[in-house]
């Protein structure tokens, strides 16, 4: 199974590449598909390519949730 999932653009560079951060990781992928991506901004990474940009505030929900995922405890459940 594959997921697409958001990244932290770090920086743009030529030939329609940028460099993402995904948890740390950094990787450079294309984005030929998504117009106007500025260092900042989130993006839905998928095989290697932008498939569109995302709302900062609903990238970093679907991060939380990823994580969660990956630890088997919810946020609540770490705080306490």
């Amino acid at each position: 199974m594959c997921l697409a999932i958001p990244a932290l653009v770090t920086a743009v560079l030529p030939d329609a590449q940028a460099k993402i951060s995904l948890d740390g990781v950094v990787k450079t992928i294309s984005v030929a598909l998504v117009a106007d991506v500025v260092p900042g901004d989130y993006v839905i990474v998928h095989v290697g390519h932008a498939l569109s940009k995302i709302d900062p505030e609903e990238a970093e929900r679907t991060l939380a949730l990823i994580a969660e995922i990956g630890t088997g405890h919810s946020n609540a459940e770490v705080a306490a």
